[in-house]
């Protein structure tokens, strides 16, 4: 038993049961000992998960040209700040970055507008993280900044970019009986088990009203509320601009389907998937995928405008990344790797399909942006 199911236990017998989002919170972020919060690197082929970043620099690439585009769409503005949460490695920053310098296949060295009106901030609560991150962008100390929390920014103009950050916020478990029941963590001989009980916030309630879900008995899944405390805190920050967020997950209809009727819970450990959260506490990631109607609909309440929605290989194939595969074919010896791995970003069967990019806009008009010109499914996220 490690030092974190040590800590948890004793609060469950010091407190009493605890809510499974309570254990999913202490699990991922308890300090020094949560699974992003320790100092072990468990991110990229040695660990437990990968990301699009990891994949290809075209991704990244393909990012920075979307968010070019923002800051063409404000005009241009002499300050204009990419804040971006959950950098993990910092891939994706280094591969925007070096876009925007003209490092980026078949830009033929010409720095874009955009580098000279710069400013990339990384939120970033793990110390070692940000260590790490320093070291991959030492070329770009001048342009990169790190804050621990959002509370930590002054007035945003620009964008907030994450790549897969909302499916590790910690969730809620409800299961249907004769009525809605949320699922608690309890112990037995140092062990974890589930006991089920009256939910634990009223938010619950308000929720499954709030996007009209029907739950036949037995039905187990999740309910995602930090997602709204997350809109709110970048609201305040935001006075002008753009959320960008890919992450994999459905619309509401989609997520509470009758056919998913286990929910979306799914641990990472060494690259091997499960879905037992109670094993290797501390050194697995748990997930959950996201509702983004959610996001829509929350993001609405505060003023902001979703303008797009649609699945990742749509997207990035209409930010042109069929070109950097023609320059790829060109160019590179290993043009049969290289395309394999975007391939992974963009097709069928792989991240292409299962992630999905959503763009929320604050400030006037209703801008269209490129990244949805082939396949914008902005009305499946209706509500009924």
């Amino acid at each position: 038993m490690n030092l974190l199911q040590q800590k948890i236990i004793l609060r469950i017998k010091s407190e009493g049961p605890i809510t499974f989002e309570t254990f999913m919170e202490m699990a991922l972020y308890e300090p020094e000992l949560g699974y992003y919060t320790s100092q072990k690197t468990r991110i990229g082929r040695s660990g437990d998960f990968y990301t699009s970043s990891h994949l290809h620099p075209a991704f990244g690439m393909m990012i920075g040209k979307q968010i070019e585009e923002m800051w063409e769409v404000m005009n241009k503005p002499s300050a204009f700040q990419i804040v971006e949460m959950g950098s993990g490695a910092g891939y994706l920053c280094k591969d925007i970055l070096e876009y925007y310098k003209g490092l980026g296949i078949g830009h033929r060295g010409l720095e874009r507008e955009i580098a000279k009106n710069l400013q990339y901030i990384i939120v970033e609560l793990n110390p070692e993280a940000r260590e790490s991150q320093k070291s991959l962008l030492s070329d770009y100390s001048g342009k990169v900044q790190w804050v621990a929390s959002i509370k930590e920014l002054g007035a945003v103009r620009g964008c907030f970019l994450s790549n897969e950050l909302l499916d590790a916020f910690p969730v809620h478990v409800i299961e249907m009986d004769d009525e809605v029941e949320e699922v608690f963590v309890s112990t037995d001989n140092e062990k974890f088990t589930e006991i089920k009980g009256p939910p634990s916030t009223k938010a619950i309630a308000d929720y499954i009203k709030e996007f009209s879900i029907k739950l036949e008995k037995g039905y187990r899944t999740e309910i995602n509320l930090e997602i709204r405390k997350w809109l709110s805190e970048i609201d305040r920050a935001l006075k002008e601009g753009f959320i960008l967020t890919i992450d994999y997950g459905y619309s509401s209809a989609g997520y509470y389907s009758e056919g998913r009727d286990r929910g979306t819970l799914l641990c990472y450990h060494g690259h091997q998937v499960s879905e037992d959260p109670y094993r290797n506490v501390g050194e697995q990631d748990i997930t959950a995928h996201v509702n983004f109607s959610s996001l829509k609909k929350w993001g609405e309440d505060l003023g902001i405008k979703t303008i797009g929605f649609c699945k990742q290989g749509a997207f990035l194939i209409s930010l042109g990344i069929d070109e950097v595969i023609a320059e790829i074919h060109k160019n590179s010896a290993d043009y049969a790797f290289e395309v394999a791995r975007i391939k992974r970003l963009i097709l069928p069967g792989t991240m292409g399909e299962t992630h999905k990019a959503i763009i929320q806009h604050k400030g006037r008009g209703n801008p269209a942006l490129r990244g949805f010109t082939i396949k914008n499914r902005l009305i499946s996220l209706r509500l009924p």
